[in-house]
């Protein structure tokens, strides 16, 4: 969460900066208006560009995620299913001696 709020703030202050560095140009008010234009399409494909990416790590992690939580489930279930086998011996243990301490 750092890490984007620093890239967002050195994004905002580049283009701010180039804004400012363009509106001081010694050119005319249309040349002036084409390189906005054109930086602004720069930085729209830009953010187009690092949006894709974004998305496609994002789909990446959730990729993994569903994954591992798969391989947890089926771990839980596993270890559930011999648990209760578990419990059945000893109960079935317990059954025979009970019936054992019956018959003395």
């Amino acid at each position: 969460m750092k890490n984007s709020k620093v890239i967002t703030g050195i994004l905002a202050g580049a283009a701010i900066g180039a804004l400012i560095g363009i509106l001081y140009a010694p050119d005319k008010g249309s040349k002036t208006r084409k390189k906005l234009y054109k930086k602004g399409g720069q930085v729209a494909e830009n953010l187009r560009d690092k949006a894709y990416l974004l998305a496609a790590y994002s789909n990446e992690v959730s990729n993994e995620v569903d994954r591992v939580t798969d391989k947890i489930d089926e771990y839980l279930e596993q270890k559930g299913r011999e648990a209760a086998g578990k419990v059945g011996k000893a109960i079935s243990k317990l059954g025979e001696a009970k019936r054992g301490s019956l018959e003395v």
